[in-house]
């Protein structure tokens, strides 16, 4: 870096001739021309100019904040130009977001420890306080996010921690985030390689771990303290999860997560009783696979799903009221019939769809309640179209699971499915029930899969996708139901 000291008008004008050749370089670029490697190359030229820039804005940022600042009364640079304050003067010059200017202001701050960018409101010079991040935030080489995940972890050490291991501590991590090798980081995995800034916050996690053990492991009261689970208001049909969860539960949850969602992502093979099922036309070949449009985060929502509505048919779930966990939903009997309407759920504001209201009538049945002129109860009917335990075990012995082909889903977390759908007088029998996980359930009407029951045991029949001919064949059937090679 230059120390030769430059006017502000001399600044201002590099800066504008800068900007310009930038303009005239990008106005050039044509992106669908781009080779593979070239695209790339431009990426990354175009993200180093804006962490150049990302790092000007920040010290800018806080330097006019500190210049704005209202305990200078009149000599307020946001008082001479007619602003309330230092966030008036900055995003009316800048035209960014109040979450913004104060974002930048805010790592300022954290960076330099003191209310100027480089002098205090005095004209003194003012020590950085973290100044590995301050060089490569100048230097291109460090990204704001990167910069922020580090000074908010070092951040709460400051009043713990020994300013040498700080020190070393912060260096280590923004070379880690630049991709630089120092006696910090060398010989460690990954030195040399920038990581990202999602990365880095793990990292400095570890750093934290390491130079303050006692704060980093807090009490478990505290973490009790700090757990909590709530929903927000509702926004684009969905109801926001909010809340946080200790280490542990974390680990758990991903331990659950991971385990159902690798059944579908790990590589599979048929085995030599798949392969001669499959040589034999009595396996759809392909559909180990099991090719699932969802997100991983439609994924973890529905497993989420199916472990709460595992937990409510369990026995051992405590009751309320006299009655198992159970979710109770209305619909008004004529909507039903024609097909227009939604339906309401007990304690929700929201409506649910009348696809939903039908899936639930299929796998937990339900009762007619019929009202009076003036809305009194005049009848309530007994309860239809419910699969009773001991169907349910029966056909858990039969299937085994979802009988999906590809799909792993265990039986203790699949719903009964009325092959003959109820409303078409099918009946609540063995012979009518199938086992199907929440999402195939749920899209059972439009994924192209078709099921039939022939002597007692459920047949599939594929998607053109998965089955081109569209053949009947008998879907699987729990482990136990096929003698073991001894027993033959």
């Amino acid at each position: 870096m230059s120390t030769t000291q430059k006017s502000g008008s001399e600044v201002v004008a590099q800066l504008e001739r800068a900007v310009a050749s930038i303009a005239v370089a990008l106005e050039g670029v044509n992106y669908s021309l781009l080779s593979n490697e070239e695209c790339l190359s431009v990426m990354a030229v175009v993200e180093h100019i804006g962490r150049r820039v990302d790092g000007a804005r920040v010290l800018s940022a806080t330097d006019v904040a500190a210049r704005a600042d209202t305990a200078l009364g009149h000599e307020s640079l946001a008082y001479k130009n007619g602003c309330r304050g230092k966030y008036d003067l900055i995003t009316g010059v800048t035209r960014v977001s109040g979450s913004e200017a104060k974002r930048r202001m805010r790592l300022g701050l954290l960076i330099t420890g003191a209310a100027g960018a480089a002098t205090g409101l005095l004209g003194q010079e003012v020590p950085v306080q973290h100044p590995a991040v301050a060089e490569g935030l100048s230097s291109g080489e460090l990204g704001v996010d990167a910069a922020e995940v580090i000074v908010s972890a070092l951040e709460p050490l400051s009043r713990r921690v020994a300013p040498d291991d700080l020190d070393r501590a912060e260096r280590a991590l923004v070379a880690s985030a630049t991709g630089a090798i120092t006696p910090e980081t060398e010989g460690l995995p990954g030195a040399g390689i920038a990581f990202s800034a999602d990365l880095i916050r793990a990292q400095a996690h570890e750093w934290e771990a390491r130079l303050d053990p006692d704060g980093a492991a807090p009490s478990d009261e505290a973490s009790a303290a700090k757990s909590n689970v709530g929903f927000g208001r509702l926004k684009a049909g969905l109801y926001p999860l909010r809340g946080g969860v200790t280490p542990e539960l974390r680990g758990v949850l991903d331990g659950v997560f991971n385990t159902f969602l690798s059944a579908h992502a790990a590589p599979k093979f048929p085995s030599a009783e798949q392969q001669a099922l499959i040589e034999a036309g009595e396996l759809i070949p392909g559909a180990e696979e099991f090719d699932d449009p969802r997100t991983g985060g439609e994924k973890r929502a529905d497993i989420l799903r199916a472990v709460f509505e595992s937990t409510a048919r369990d026995p051992k779930t405590p009751s309320m009221g006299g009655a198992a966990p159970v979710v109770m939903v209305h619909v008004n009997a004529a909507d039903l019939k024609t097909g227009h309407g939604v339906g309401w759920v007990d304690g929700v504001e929201a409506p649910v769809s009348l696809r939903t209201v039908r899936q639930k009538m299929c796998a937990g049945g339900f009762q007619e309640v019929t009202f009076g002129e003036n809305g009194e109860v005049l009848h309530l009917g007994e309860k239809k179209r419910f699969f009773s335990p001991g169907q349910r075990r029966a056909i858990a012995a039969r299937d085994g699971g979802c009988i999906i082909p590809g799909c792993t889903i265990a039986a203790a977390w699949c719903e009964v499915h009325h092959i003959i759908p109820w409303q078409f007088k099918g009946k609540t029998d063995v012979d009518n029930g199938c086992l199907l996980c929440w999402y195939h359930h749920a899209t059972i009407d439009t994924a192209g899969w078709e099921i039939r029951m022939v002597r007692g045991r459920p047949e599939v029949r594929g998607p053109v996708l998965f089955d081109p001919t569209r053949t009947w064949r008998p879907a699987a059937t729990h482990r136990a139901n096929r003698p073991s090679r001894a027993s033959g």
